[in-house]
């Protein structure tokens, strides 16, 4: 542990740059972009898998501590509302002791103006977890330092269900291939509907990333969905926020009508 800490603050720098695209995850029952997903990006149009490739042993935690840093200042750029929340992908493999590592992340969020409660870390299921305590105790200490914390890519890769039992983080991503056709498939309706129920008694809320048809979307809201990320509504922007835009079928909520004929 002590190696590895001191790694991430006097090791050799990463042989590699990069910057964050951002991805926004809109509200529909408001009408509204509720945050934005930060995705990491070769600063010369490199891809998330051409960056990640390059992350070893060696470098794993330095580059999971830079990749909290730049998300943060960039949001810090570029959000101008106070409630839009940042969401950045965390390796949990990648941290030793939760305390001791999230400092830099408190110190790049005290430099922007940040507060805690717009942050949200999210781990995927697509990671296999070496020790379930110890993604425990760093879901723990996020929380009692007041960042969200959400379940990505949910349904797609190890042992989903027991991750969720164990951690109930405040959030879970449902993974896109689980909703994929869902509007023609009553199987995944079933399954996608069960999710929702046992998320809501548990106390844990649901997004539906991956979404890209209007076919998806009017299914995942009759399911009760309200949290939304896909192409359908933008692509990705390096350092940049991109321009949202809402079906043309998609039927505004009576409050957000009436605030934009207000305005």
């Amino acid at each position: 542990m002590k190696a590895g800490c001191q790694g991430c603050r006097d090791g050799e720098p990463l042989p590699f740059t990069f910057t964050m695209a951002f991805h926004p995850i809109v509200d529909v029952s408001r009408g509204t972009v509720w945050g934005y997903e930060a995705l990491v990006r070769g600063t010369e149009g490199q891809g998330a898998g051409q960056i990640l490739g390059m992350v070893d042993e060696s470098n794993r935690y330095k580059f999971d501590q830079a990749c909290r840093v730049k998300a943060i200042e960039l949001a810090g750029q570029l959000f101008q509302d106070a409630e839009t929340r940042l969401s950045i992908n965390f390796m949990p493999n990648a941290v030793y002791e939760p305390a001791a590592c999230i400092r830099a992340t408190l110190d790049a969020a005290r430099r922007v103006g940040f507060e805690h409660r717009q942050i949200m870390f999210e781990f995927t299921e697509n990671e296999r977890m070496t020790d379930a305590a110890h993604v425990q105790r760093i879901i723990a200490e996020y929380r009692k330092q007041g960042f969200a914390t959400a379940l990505d890519d949910f349904g797609a890769g190890y042992a989903g269900l027991n991750l969720l039992a164990s951690f109930q983080p405040d959030f879970i991503k449902l993974d896109m291939e689980l909703i994929r056709g869902i509007a023609t498939s009553p199987a995944r309706q079933t399954i996608v509907t069960g999710v929702i129920m046992m998320a809501r008694q548990l106390g844990v809320a649901v997004i539906a990333e991956g979404v890209e048809t209007e076919a998806e979307l009017t299914a995942l809201r009759a399911a009760g969905i309200q949290l939304f990320q896909g192409y359908l509504f933008a692509k990705p922007a390096v350092a940049s926020l991109p321009a949202v835009s809402f079906p043309a079928s998609y039927v505004w909520p009576a409050d957000a009508t009436a605030q934009s004929d207000a305005a």
